[in-house]
């Protein structure tokens, strides 16, 4: 299983039906809030329009794989936690640590939608059942790719586990770098995508959040990947400047989407790095996603690898 690319043209996106607070995913994720009781259902459902019409605008393909009222499935805007698409047409769906967020892998409509969007799949990889052993890898909210060279870097976390990764590995044959990492408080990172961001040129990094012992190993694998690293702080990182993700468009443009929340935290010198090697800044403002469901824009994006028909 082997991407050329690191960037992809075409989205997956889930319109939120049910969204709403997660208790029980919140006892993890530090990023999210009880709101102040106004409409958050209808505000995701604003935020992700302009998400859509954002990355459309720009020339990205998305898929819309659209949330039913039948399930309430209050985190279902983050498709990225239980799918990922490989551009052989490999399809992997993963372990997920609440039980409610389970209900979000709908891999027969989702496959219905890709086939019709004339998207070849290949081989489904489904390390679900580790659920039953209590081991999670929550997509590429847990692994952040670099699809070339086949390679993952992943923080343990609840949601991210020894063994889940050690099966991911033995299944792909990819190499997964694990390490520990907290937030100022010392809590563990939930997702390692909310303090590590991996484009094709460049990294987005919180080093002060990975442990002193692995942070030195996961710095010098990131500089012989060739890729100019981006540091942030603690205070940038908790506003989302690294749950970004490069795209590209249709016509081959490089992109770069990411929140307003994230923007504004970046200094102009990092915003100016980003538009070097990363190209045109998509923006959009979803603050009710970010303090609710306590993820940003990349997570809102599954990037779609697949190979057309």
């Amino acid at each position: 299983m082997r991407d050329d690319r690191q960037t992809s043209d075409t989205v997956l996106l889930v319109r939120p039906v049910g969204f709403g607070f997660h208790a029980e995913a919140a006892l993890s994720n530090a990023f999210s809030s009880a709101g102040d009781g106004g409409d958050a259902r209808a505000a995701a459902v604003a935020e992700f329009q302009a998400l859509r019409a954002a990355l459309e605008e720009a020339g990205v393909r998305c898929r819309v794989l659209e949330d039913t009222d039948d399930v309430v499935r209050p985190d279902a805007v983050f498709p990225n936690n239980w799918v990922s698409f490989h551009g052989d047409g490999t399809i992997i769906t993963y372990p997920m640590t609440n039980i409610a967020r389970r209900l979000e892998r709908r891999l027969p409509e989702l496959m219905g939608l890709l086939s019709a969007a004339g998207l070849q799949m290949g081989e489904t990889i489904d390390l679900s059942p580790l659920e039953q052993e209590g081991a999670y890898l929550e997509g590429t909210g847990s692994l952040i790719f670099d699809r070339p060279n086949a390679r993952a870097f992943a923080c343990r976390s609840p949601r991210t586990s020894d063994a889940a990764v050690a099966a991911f590995m033995e299944a792909t044959g990819w190499e997964v770098l694990l390490f520990d990492a907290a937030d100022r408080d010392g809590r563990q990172i939930y997702h390692t995508n909310v303090m590590l961001m991996i484009g094709s040129r460049f990294a987005i990094l919180c080093p002060d959040a990975i442990a002193p012992g692995d942070r030195l190993r996961v710095v010098e694998s990131i500089a012989a990947s060739g890729r100019e690293l981006i540091a942030v702080d603690f205070g940038q990182m908790e506003r989302f400047a690294c749950n970004l993700i490069e795209l590209r468009s249709a016509d081959g443009s490089p992109l770069i989407a990411l929140s307003t929340t994230a923007l504004d935290a970046l200094a102009p010198d990092q915003r100016a790095a980003l538009e070097r090697l990363g190209g045109r800044l998509i923006v959009v403002d979803i603050p009710t996603i970010e303090r609710v469901g306590g993820g940003s824009v990349r997570c809102m994006i599954a990037d779609l690898h697949l190979p057309r028909a």
